[in-house]
């Protein structure tokens, strides 16, 4: 083989792989990945589909749940597929979930991460500077979501303790259950013994000994 050859057979090796319509995608340039979800009264992605491969979606992740559902991997799969630069796009904001909740924690996570939002539905884009602003503003409205909820719990915690409620995890006994405790002890039964009848662990039963 010639050295002219051999020479371009190493350049066509190093080329950088494109990935098209079919999965295939050009490195080193902003990616736009889709994301298509139908809950369970719905019947097919389809429709999402057809839209999010017109607006040139480079790779496809879908969901078959409701937008409540904890667990959802195809979303999953998208937020750890895009890359910083790149555009999560979706035919309608509701796609990424049902509540306000749901979408700002996802619009936060994307901001961090320098990822663009597209929805095609509503006709929004936070790579252009309309888009930048609405982004800030989701991220002060969840940052008032955050403060809202962390003050009514401390507001619900101080009351709580102004009406002399006990806070935290219920106690492993009960009063009754501590008194057996203590006369099953000074009866010489050993601590392993009375945690297998209180079906509590021995440490809670010493815990229990030296408060009673």
């Amino acid at each position: 083989m010639s050295q002219k050859r051999a020479s371009k057979k190493t350049a066509k090796k190093s080329a950088p792989i494109a990935r098209g319509a079919a999965g295939d995608v050009a490195e080193g340039r902003p990616r736009l990945i889709g994301y298509a979800r139908v809950s369970t009264d719905e019947q097919t992605t389809a429709l999402q589909l057809d839209a999010l491969r017109a607006a040139g979606c480079d790779v496809i992740h879908e969901d078959s749940a409701s937008g409540s559902a904890r667990s959802r991997p195809g979303l999953d799969r998208a937020l750890a597929d895009v890359s910083p630069g790149d555009t999560l796009v979706v035919w309608k904001l509701d796609r990424l979930g049902r509540s306000l909740h749901n979408l700002l924690d996802v619009a936060e996570t994307l901001r961090g991460r320098d990822v663009a939002l597209r929805s095609l539905t509503e006709q929004l884009d936070t790579a252009t500077p309309a888009g930048k602003m609405l982004y800030a503003v989701l991220g002060a409205v969840a940052q008032f979501e955050r403060d809202v909820i962390r003050e009514r719990t401390r507001a619900g915690l101080d009351a709580a303790r102004r009406r002399g409620e006990r806070l935290g995890r219920p106690p492993a006994l009960t009063p009754a259950q501590i008194r057996e405790a203590r006369t099953m002890f000074d009866r010489g039964d050993r601590a392993a013994h009375i945690a297998r009848v209180l079906r509590v662990a021995r440490a809670t039963v010493y815990r229990a000994l030296a408060a009673a």
